[in-house]
């Protein structure tokens, strides 16, 4: 079962084989005797790629059950004195990934040797049902309750341009004056952002995003913002340090846009598997400090 989960997750024979330091044939003559076992065809296979049939979902999904449930056994009965142990797949954005993520990897890596960490960088990243990783982080509580959500540290939105942009363009009083300004998307899941909603107590006032600049990439984003070229709504993780320098200022300060939260969430049935927990209490001590 852990073997037919790593080929799926390697995607081909050939990355399968790599990964598991043998050779492509033996990978190939491993499947065959699964499927000669069982009776059926778990994968279709082509050049470049395998494919699941409807008998490998099946097995890969209740395999998978079938491993977690062993696991979280152990887990209980070896109790807290066991050390964590195994592969844990993280999943996590480009740009926070890289910043904090990866920091919080090394940090937790030094504590825990004996879990393996794979670190996989989305600049969309994929639904955790997909059941790909084990932990991802994320901005903002996800709406499937199949997901257990920790929130890790408060992540607000704000608006910012460059004080040359400002002094060029004016500085906007009012949500209704971003219109005369040229507002730089970010587009999520190949869409641009589409309306801005801010508030500011009991008011709302919402905003078309326009603008001449937009991109998939936050970095890219601010690094426009601080060659004066429009005004960006990014993530204070992002823009805290521009802010304290003066190379971005803060806009409209007394509106607020929906905040970002940064949570850690994993699948329900992971909560008993010891180094889930560990990650997650890890990643907590290390936004709180």
């Amino acid at each position: 079962m852990q073997f037919f989960g790593q080929l799926v997750r390697c995607g081909s024979l050939t990355a399968a084989a790599r990964e598991l330091q043998v050779t492509t044939a033996a990978v190939s003559k491993r499947l065959s005797g699964l499927e000669s076992r069982l009776g059926v065809s778990l994968l279709h296979r082509t050049t470049r790629r395998l494919a699941l049939t409807e008998y490998g979902r099946s097995y890969l999904e209740n395999s998978r059950r079938i491993l977690e449930e062993i696991e979280s056994l152990e887990s209980e009965l070896q109790g807290a004195n066991a050390e964590p142990a195994g592969l844990l797949r993280v999943n996590a954005t480009l740009g926070f990934g890289r910043m904090q993520i990866g920091p919080a990897i090394a940090s937790f890596s030094r504590k825990y040797p004996r879990i393996e960490v794979q670190l996989q960088l989305s600049a969309s990243p994929p639904p955790i049902t997909e059941e790909a990783y084990d932990v991802g982080i994320r901005f903002g509580e996800p709406p499937d309750s199949r997901l257990v959500a920790r929130r890790l540290a408060p992540n607000r939105r704000l608006l910012c341009a460059s004080p040359a942009y400002l002094a060029r363009a004016g500085t906007p009083r009012a949500p209704l004056d971003l219109a005369r300004h040229n507002l730089i998307s970010i587009r999520q899941a190949d869409e641009a952002q589409g309306l801005l909603h801010l508030r500011s107590g009991k008011r709302v006032e919402t905003v078309r995003m326009r603008g001449k600049l937009s991109t998939n990439d936050g970095e890219v984003a601010v690094n426009w913002a601080l060659n004066g070229l429009g005004i960006v709504l990014r993530a204070e993780w992002d823009i805290a340090r521009y802010l304290r320098s003066g190379r971005l200022q803060h806009v409209l300060a007394a509106w607020e846009s929906p905040p970002a939260d940064i949570y850690a969430v994993y699948p329900a049935r992971h909560a008993g598997i010891l180094r889930v927990q560990a990650f997650v209490e890890h990643l907590s001590r290390w936004f709180a400090s």
